[in-house]
């Protein structure tokens, strides 16, 4: 692995917890020689997170749709940053530059994007891992509802193992760094995908 992709919250939340735990994350990757790779806002989780990998001595690489950067949301200290023309755009340079992904605490736009990197690792797009940073069981009710959709047959449990779920950012990395993609699977050939 050599860059890691972070979605967050362009919010803070609530909670200090949830700044202190991007924050570390950041740091964490930084002292392991890991990129970050990001949404390129100075706001909020994405903000603390850039910020605490750049003061030690990571390499940081934002990528920042046009429309987010007139409105002044860049973050103007980092390693490098993208302006891309879409929200769809953004997505791709992202997944493009990283070779696995964390989401932190977040709203819809940190759920859309781990999930469509979810839904591309199921369908072969890519073999890149994908994980949750349960901060304080902030993702509890989804990894609850993540099995009740394997009960219910919308997701099978193969699928449901390929995001893992951790409240220490080094041990998921150590998890990342040791992922193994699963074996295509014959469903989608009957489906014609």
């Amino acid at each position: 692995m050599r860059a890691v992709c972070i979605f967050c919250g362009s919010s803070p939340g609530f909670r200090p917890v949830y700044a202190e735990a991007a924050a570390r994350t950041g740091r964490i990757l930084a002292e392991q020689g890991l990129a970050m790779v990001f949404g390129g806002s100075k706001v909020g989780l994405m903000g603390a997170a850039a910020d605490a990998a750049l003061a030690a001595g990571g390499e940081v690489f934002g990528v920042l749709p046009r429309a987010l950067a007139r409105k002044e949301l860049e973050h103007e200290g980092l390693t490098r940053l993208e302006i891309v023309e879409t929200m769809h755009q953004r997505k791709a340079r992202m997944a493009e530059l990283s070779d696995a992904f964390i989401a932190l605490p977040g709203g819809a736009g940190t759920l859309e994007e781990v999930f469509e990197i979810w839904t591309w690792g199921q369908l072969a797009i890519h073999a890149k891992p994908a994980a949750f940073l349960n901060v304080d069981g902030y993702y509890d009710p989804l990894r609850r509802f993540l099995d009740h959709s394997v009960e219910e047959g919308f997701v099978r449990e193969t699928h449901r193992d390929m995001l893992v779920f951790g409240e220490d950012p080094a041990q998921l990395l150590e998890h990342l760094a040791g992922y193994v993609a699963p074996a295509q699977e014959k469903w989608l050939e009957r489906f014609q995908l």
